[in-house]
């Protein structure tokens, strides 16, 4: 549970940084006529309590033919939570969702190509205990993707 509930100037400075995370405090402080102290300890509290985490995204465009691909999973009622936990193992999937709806599991990966993501779903996901049924989909085209923004979890959330 989070001590520090954010407020007017916390949620301004979260948008400034989101559009922009090498903004210096300076600047922030600057655009929302604040000290730059009252800045950096604002971004340094809002670090600490899991509002905002700073990290570098990669992009697509260095892989030769990225494959964005998305892994439904049905699995056994009383292994779902053991399934997602060994699906998250697996390096080339970047999420693993539990679902209610079509799929038990959902599971989200950047893959070099159709054949890795063949490899990973078939071979892989496939043999995991617990799993009955794996069902692929692949990104044809991305019409809004915004990896700017991602909200934080901790790991008891």
């Amino acid at each position: 549970m989070r001590n520090y509930k954010i407020d007017e100037l916390d949620q301004k400075i979260i948008a400034l940084l989101s559009d922009d995370a090498r903004l210096s405090n300076r600047k922030i402080a600057a655009d929302l006529g604040f000290t730059e102290g009252t800045i950096r300890s604002r971004v340094k509290r809002l670090e600490d309590e899991n509002y905002i985490r700073f990290t570098a995204v990669t992009s697509m465009a260095h892989m030769n033919t990225p494959q964005l691909g998305q892994i439904g999973i049905h699995a056994e009622q009383d292994k779902i939570r053991d399934v997602a936990e060994a699906v998250a193992q697996i390096a080339e999937i970047n999420a693993v969702i539990i679902l209610l709806g079509r799929f038990d599991i959902l599971a989200i990966g950047l893959f070099e190509g159709l054949q890795d993501v063949h490899q990973v779903a078939s071979n892989r996901i496939l043999d995991i205990k617990g799993v009955r049924l794996v069902e692929t989909s692949l990104v044809v085209d991305t019409v809004k993707y915004d990896n700017r923004i991602a909200k934080i979890m901790s790991a008891n959330s």
